[in-house]
Parts: C-alpha cells; sequence; structure tokens
C-alpha cells in the first residue's frame, strides 16, 4: 500500500484511514506556538457519507488508497442508470445516475469521463471541465445591451439555470463550467 506523508495530504484525496476509504475535504496546517506542528484534515467516508476530522502530526504516515483511473466514454441512461463504455477494452458498465448526484444533468452521448475505481469499485465519475448547451429559454434582448457584470437567467437544454449576458437570446450555444455551472463563453 502507499503511504504518504501527512503533509503531502491535499483536498479531493481518497486514503485508507482506519480501514475505512475517505475523501479528504479539507486540509490545514497549524503550528500552534512551541508545540509540534500537525495536520488537521476534514474527511467524508465513502462508504456513508460522514464526516469526519483528524489530527495528524507532520511525521505521521497515510495510506494513500491505491486508485484505478480510466477514461470512459457516456453511452446512455437506462432507467435509472448510466451505461458506460471502457474505451480499451470495450467493457461497459452501468452505475445507478443518482451516483453522480446532480452532475447527470451535463452527461452528453460519446462524452468522456474519468472514473476512479477502488478494487473494481466505482467511487467517482469526473466530467470534462465545461460542456455546450443550448439555451432553450431567456428573457428578450435588452436594449443597448453589452457586457456588463449583470447577467440574466437562461435556462439550458439540460434543465438547469445558467446567468448569462443580456445580449443572449434563446437558441444560442454557450460553454458551461461544469464545476460551478457558470457562463464561459458564447459558442458559434
Amino acid at each position: 500500500m502507499p503511504y504518504i506523508n501527512a503533509t503531502q495530504l491535499r483536498a479531493g484525496m481518497i486514503i485508507n484511514f482506519e480501514n475505512e476509504l475517505c475523501r479528504v475535504i479539507s486540509v490545514e496546517h497549524q503550528t500552534p506556538g512551541n508545540l509540534p506542528a500537525r495536520i488537521v484534515t476534514k474527511m467524508k467516508r465513502l462508504k456513508d457519507g460522514l464526516n469526519r476530522e483528524n489530527r495528524f502530526g507532520s511525521a505521521d504516515k497515510v495510506d494513500k488508497a491505491s486508485l484505478e483511473q480510466h477514461m470512459m466514454e457516456f453511452l446512455y441512461e437506462d432507467g435509472g442508470n448510466i451505461v458506460l463504455m471502457n474505451g480499451e477494452t470495450y467493457e461497459q458498465m452501468e452505475i445507478p445516475k443518482d451516483f453522480m448526484g446532480d452532475d447527470a444533468c451535463f452527461l452528453q452521448p460519446n462524452m468522456q469521463v474519468e472514473v476512479e475505481f477502488y478494487e473494481g469499485t466505482p467511487l467517482s465519475i469526473t466530467l470534462p471541465p465545461s460542456v455546450v448547451l443550448e439555451i432553450v429559454e431567456t428573457e428578450p434582448v435588452m436594449r443597448n445591451a453589452n457586457a456588463t457584470g449583470s447577467y440574466k437567467p437562461a435556462k439550458m437544454e439540460n434543465g438547469i439555470t445558467v446567468g448569462v449576458p443580456p445580449y443572449m437570446e434563446s437558441g444560442e450555444r454557450i460553454r458551461v463550467n461544469t464545476v460551478d455551472r457558470t457562463f464561459m463563453e458564447r459558442v458559434k
């Protein structure tokens, strides 16, 4: 098992802590006066979502879970499942749609996603950083509108609402950031 120093912990890492997989949510390095340095981590247990906090000494070793990462292609939805295919082996697998939570709305046919596995079990699915979507409904174009800091709500083809510049119209395509669901640019 690969061990790392506690000082190498970063948010997003998955570690094997007390024989349970946990995703590191935040890491804070503390040096309290004349006491030894310590690393305070907030973690989420993957099996049940329970949040926990732990303190490590700066010299402590942490078991970094050995994860496999595979690029997979989203094929289609089948009821409450999504079907993915490994592009190298052409092996298909079904994963419950709610595994992705609210991010499932960004899935598009043939989209490449990164899937993390631990001992053959999928742990997470990472979307591309952005997707192109069409505006299906928004307020009419405002006269004398320019690209100032004000945005208007626009309903996208996948059902989410994104703030767009006031000159945008229904039917236009835009690039949307999948992490924070914000407008990035107009797509021609």
